[in-house]
């Protein structure tokens, strides 16, 4: 069939063919749910989380869905969702570590005889090597019919402040530093934790040019001098979860917005998932975030469970005090 919408992640990484464990538990979850398989899906989860006294969970772009009931109508309304009769998962990077699993991966869904490509990251906590306690899923709202460009915090974050540099090793700690280098991030202290052919992207909207290091050489300092713009003077991201198995770190994490990024940019808080990859000699190779910044503005407010004026309150600061969070700012 071809391709009527086409996703940046399986043309950017085309070559790219790393190891993925198949009997992996969510790996299991993805194939029951691409196939509409309710009691397989089921079967690696139980009603509750084995030390909290909490539903089991899918958190969708569209919904968050907690315990066996609600787990089996999500798997039974995945692909009518996307107006899918059928699809097939493509995994790309499968990281595992911290006791979860990131997988990223995209999927062809065969919708009116043609195929529509969707990338995926999906995160999952582990229960046993077998079990699932929580699966997160992210991608694009632009591939989500009739989605809104809104994800609510997925976490309630424990201070309103950038996350310790400290929990990150090596050029993940030097990216974090520079990103929250106040008033603005440090553009080339970025670009210098970057291979000169590190790819930037994958998670794009589905309409986004298709930028690599061979046709765009500047692709990657154009990346860190876009971020200098508003980080962190508007907004913060302060990680929630992090997954880093030595190759390939994949973090979780919430905005915290300033009035600045409130007022100049329409900022309010949001989940999102970051991954970056480390090549031989240890400075990143990829970088590949999944977020809607920039689409604010088109967020139907109508149509969700909060209004504006709640989900601005979210993790609000008047504004970032210098360095990361309370630690003083080291100057190159």
């Amino acid at each position: 069939m071809n391709i009527r919408k086409p996703c940046n992640m399986a043309t950017l990484y085309s070559d790219i063919d790393r190891p993925i464990r198949m009997d992996s538990p969510e790996i299991v979850f993805w194939e029951a749910l691409l196939s509409g398989d309710a009691d397989k899906a089921k079967s690696l989860f139980r009603e509750k989380k084995m030390y909290w006294d909490v539903p089991c969970a899918v958190d969708a772009p569209y919904g968050r869905f907690e315990g066996l009931d609600a787990i089996e109508e999500f798997v039974r309304g995945f692909l009518p969702r996307f107006r899918a009769d059928s699809a097939t998962l493509h995994p790309k990077f499968q990281t595992i570590a911290n006791g979860r699993v990131a997988l990223e991966a995209y999927v062809d869904f065969a919708v009116d005889g043609m195929i529509e490509q969707v990338p995926f990251f999906l995160v999952a906590d582990f229960r046993t090597p077998k079990l699932l306690e929580e699966v997160r899923l992210y991608t694009h709202f632009s591939y989500v019919p009739c989605l809104t460009p809104y994800r609510a915090p997925i976490f309630p974050s424990a201070h309103l402040e950038m996350g310790d540099p400290g929990l990150l090793t090596g050029p993940m700690r030097a990216y974090y530093e520079a990103l929250h280098h106040a008033p603005l991030c440090d553009a080339d202290a970025i670009h210098r934790c970057f291979a000169p052919d590190c790819r930037v992207g994958g998670y794009e909207p589905w309409t986004a040019p298709l930028r690599t290091p061979e046709t765009d050489p500047g692709v990657s300092e154009g990346f860190a001098k876009g971020l200098a713009t508003y980080i962190p003077a508007c907004v913060g991201m302060r990680y929630e979860t992090i997954v880093d198995d030595g190759r390939t770190c994949v973090i979780e994490w919430v905005h915290i917005v300033s009035r600045r990024g409130r007022e100049e940019r329409n900022r309010v808080a949001m989940s999102g998932v970051s991954a970056y990859e480390r090549d031989d000699e240890g400075r990143l190779c990829s970088v590949r975030i999944c977020d809607y910044a920039g689409h604010e503005g088109e967020i139907n407010w109508d149509a969700l469970p909060i209004t504006k004026e709640e989900a601005q309150a979210v993790n609000f600061v008047e504004a970032f005090p210098a360095g990361c969070g309370r630690k003083p700012q080291v100057e190159p």
